[in-house]
Parts: structure tokens; sequence; C-alpha cells
């Protein structure tokens, strides 16, 4: 049924008079919508972010989803009464989130509420140490001194460092398509300015001297995908996006933003197909014009933006005659990022002691990276990642509850980990260490458990080698090395997400969304 509503007279001039419509199907096509279509694969915050800049561009967009609701990696579970986030919980740079209420006429605080977070999150070491992470000079110097005073100095040389790679990398970079090497070539002086050839580890060693000070400056790359001894140092910008714009936590959940960029959207007269996976990318000519569902449904389109995997995508939904660029070989030769299991569960009591977010450390750091990354082994110690949010909102449990999730990094499926058979016992595992260090007796008070592995990436989200953030943010798997936003094989077709430029984290999605706008043509020059 058809729903006209005008937007809103105060709307930016470029929106005003389009018509929003219900998330029937046949709306824009009872409509004669005249625009030229553009169909976004997966409404992850890459595709919503997208579909959104789209609009907002002149196309008639649609959104096509695997899953029974959006978001991709940044899901929401629901569960006996808990509600768990199923990927990204840490929210920073949240002005790239404004921007896209901006674009719409609206302000983000009347659909999404943040909570800066004081600290950032604990880091607890193995030796029973913690160390308390924050934006608050003051207190981090402090934080520091606990276990090495001669490394305040060294802290304020790493945060400099981190500040100019912000500038660098994220402010002049972060939005640029690099379309080829011509951008590539005009990036080299800020790379060589960056010295991003080095490591992360060393550019923290070479400030840093206590070992266990190097580990809570160096872990941050796992938070995309990387191992922080293989990562080029420019990542040390993550330290200066969150000492600058904070670390903030959406009440409601990540979820909660994700419905905002839903309605929207909804706003926009876009529509969001659920359940609706494809099979093929159609390609007429060298040009991506439609996709194939696998109800064998096909929607024609003027251009296709993919929000999956650009491994799988290339792989699985592109024929090989069509992929010059990304062969089979290329994509299997890559280096993918660890894999994630994630094991969500409620208590029926809640542990105060506990922050939003903690960081549990294992004695081995590289040799457990190693494992991870380049042994492809399971090891039976682990670091953990555990978070809490009922620690800023109740509501995401039932009352006198808390909801948790603790994330291990893992292999990705190169490790031929048989998770059917090894899922249990590893969780059984984590829980036994959580109940030996901050979560006293957590057997007896679980009342709600759910668990995903590596093997579930790869069969429910459609990522390549169950890989929890595509290639691993390498510097030869960077910039023009990565994925491109515009498809180095086909035309018509643009690629957003984790898995193509400038990377993962949530930022860096948002970017690539961004990022298109330096590649798509107006709509206003195709029809």
């Amino acid at each position: 049924m058809l729903i006209p509503e005008i937007i809103d007279k105060n709307s930016p001039p470029h929106l005003q008079g389009l018509n929003s419509y219900s998330t029937s199907p046949s709306s824009l096509e009872t409509c004669h919508d005249n625009r030229p279509k553009a169909l976004v694969i997966g409404s992850g915050f890459g595709g919503l972010a997208s579909a959104i800049r789209l609009a907002v561009r002149g196309y008639s967009v649609e959104i096509l989803e695997k899953l029974d609701a959006p978001g991709g990696r940044a899901y929401m579970h629901h569960q006996d009464g808990f509600s768990f986030d199923a990927g990204p919980t840490i929210i920073t740079a949240p002005f790239l989130l404004e921007e896209l209420w901006t674009l719409c006429g609206k302000q983000m605080s009347e659909d999404v509420t943040l909570k800066e977070m004081t600290p950032f999150y604990k880091i607890r070491f193995y030796n029973g140490q913690t160390f308390d992470y924050s934006g608050d000079t003051q207190a981090m110097c402090k934080e520091i001194a606990k276990f090495n005073a001669n490394d305040i100095a060294g802290y304020h040389r790493l945060m400099a460092a981190a500040d100019n790679c912000k500038r660098l990398g994220f402010e002049q970079m972060g939005d640029v398509a690099f379309d080829g090497y011509k951008d590539l070539l005009k990036a080299l002086p800020a790379f060589a300015k960056m010295k991003a050839w080095n490591s992360l580890y060393s550019l923290v060693a070479k400030h840093i001297k206590h070992p266990l000070l190097r580990v809570a400056f160096s872990f941050h790359p796992l938070l995309i995908g990387g191992n922080p001894f293989s990562v080029t140092c420019a990542y040390s910008l993550i330290h200066s996006l969150e000492k600058t714009w904070g670390v903030h936590s959406a009440m409601g959940g990540t979820g909660a933003i994700v419905k905002g960029l839903v309605g929207l959207l909804t706003g926009l007269g876009v529509n969001i197909r659920y359940n609706s996976p494809v099979k093929q990318i159609q390609i007429e000519s060298g040009k991506a014009c439609g996709v194939e569902l696998e109800s064998g449904e096909r929607i024609k389109s003027d251009i296709v933006v993919c929000n999956a995997d650009s491994a799988w995508t290339y792989k699985y939904l592109i024929a090989p005659e069509h992929r010059k660029h990304w062969t089979d070989s290329r994509i299997e030769k890559g280096h993918y990022s660890m894999g994630l299991y994630v094991w969500y569960f409620g208590t029926n009591k809640t542990y105060p002691d506990i922050p939003h977010h903690m960081m549990l450390l294992t004695k081995r750091y590289k040799e457990l990276l190693n494992d991870i990354f380049k042994k492809h082994h399971l090891a039976k110690d682990f670091s953990l990642y555990l978070h809490r949010p009922t620690a800023t909102d109740p509501s995401l449990a039932p009352e006198g509850c808390d909801t948790f999730y603790v994330l291990a990094p893992v292999p990705n499926l190169d490790s031929q980990t048989n998770w059917p058979e090894k899922s249990e016992e590893f969780r059984q595992s984590i829980q036994e260490f959580l109940e030996s260090t901050v979560l006293k007796d957590l057997g007896q008070h679980v009342v709600t458990s759910k668990v995903t592995t590596p093997l579930d990436f790869q069969n429910r989200l459609y990522s390549y080698k169950g890989a929890g953030f595509g290639l691993e943010p390498l510097l030869t798997q960077s910039a023009v090395f990565r994925p491109h936003n515009r498809s180095e094989d086909i035309k018509g077709l643009f690629m957003v997400g984790a898995s193509t430029h400038p990377g993962a984290g949530v930022p860096g999605v948002l970017m690539s969304a961004k990022a298109l706008e330096k590649v798509i043509p107006h709509a206003s020059t195709i029809r």
C-alpha cells in the first residue's frame, strides 16, 4: 500500500519534495519511479550508510538482506528476554554517524542516545594487574606510573605519533576511494611521514618500555582484524580517534543505531528486503546490471553496491569470466583476518564490579598471535574481550540480570578446526577461566547461552574463510592494494564495508560509504 509522506520543509534542498513510501516491494514501481536504480547487497553499517547517501544523490535504492533483520555483523540477537549485540560494541568518531542524520535533515539525538565510556575499557593482565585505559591524559599518566613512571614521556611521544597518523591517514585519506595508482602516488608522502612500513607494535615499543604497557598500547588493531606485529603503524590513529572523540556505547545496544538508520531509510523511501540472499550479480557487456536472488528472482538495476565480504563476493557472486583482477588464485593468496569465537550469555544476577568493556589478556602475547595469524592453530590459551552492556543500560536484560558476550580471537577456517565438535569444549574453557578470574560461580548463574564460531561467520554472514574482518589490514592489503570501492573488474559495481577501503571498524566502514561519493556518478548523469 502506498503511503506518501513529504519530507519536512526544513530538510536539505536536495531532499525537499522527495516522496517517502512504505516498505512494500512494489511501491516504487507503482509510482513509476524514473530515478536510476541502485541495488545494495547487505544491510550492515556500510550498506545502510551507502543507501542513505545514494538516496540523497537521487537514486531509487533497494537493499537486499540475507538475514531476517538488518545489521549484518551489527545484527542484534534477542533470547529469553536478553538482548545481545552480535558484533561491534565500541563507537568512535560518532560524527560520521551524525553526518547521515544531517543529510536527512534530522539530528541523531532524536533517535539514538550515545554515552561516553569512562574509562574506555579496563585491561586485566595475566598476573591480575589492571590498567584503566581512557582519553584523560592525567588519568593515563597515573595508570602508566603504576607500571613504569619512566614510560610517561614515551606515552606523550606515542600519542603525538598517533595524532599525526590520524591527520594523515584518517582525515586526509579515509574517504579517498584509491581508484588507481595516481591516488597512491598522491598518498606516498603521507605514508612516508607516518613511516607506514613499520609495524604498530614496533612503534609502541620505540616509545614504551614496560612489556605489559607495550601490550596495553598495541592490541588495538585486533579490534579491526589485524596482528599488531604485522599491521602498519598507521593504525596508531585508533589511539587518537579514541582520545579525540571518545569511546561511546549506544543505549539499547549498537542495534539501536541500526534501527535509527533504518528509520532514516524509511523516510527516504528506501525498501529493505529481508530473507533475500543474492545468488549472483548479473553482468552484461562488462557492466553490473542487477542481481539474481537464490529464489531465482532477477532484479535489474543501474548500479550495484555490495556490502558483502569482498572476497566472497568476487569468488561466489561473480562468474570467473568477468574477473581479470580478482581471480580465484588472487583471492586465495590473500592474508585474511582472524576468526572470532563469541559466547553470548545472560545471568540471573548482576556483576557490578565488571565494567562495560574489559580485556582479559593471557601471558602469551606475540606467541598467541602467531598461533592465530600465522600457524592457524587453535591454542589452549586465549585473550578475551568481555562485554557487559548492562553496566550502562540495564534494559538489555531482565530486572536483576546481566547481559554479556565474551569474544576470543581465534584462527580463521584455514585452521581446519572442527567447530561443531570443538565449540562446547572451547566455551567451557572460557567459562572456567572467567570463573577463576572475574566472574566467580558463573556456571551457576547462566540462564541463557548462544555461541558463534568462524563457521557461523562463513555460513551465516558469507565471510570468506570465516574471517571476522575480511583481508587483514597489512600495508600491502591497504589503500589501493585493498579491494577498491569502485570494482577493478566490473563497471557499475561498487564495494563498501570492512573488506574494502579503508577497512574494518565502524569508522572505517562508514568512511567506505563516504568514499563512494567520489566514484559513483550523481543520478542525474545516468538518466
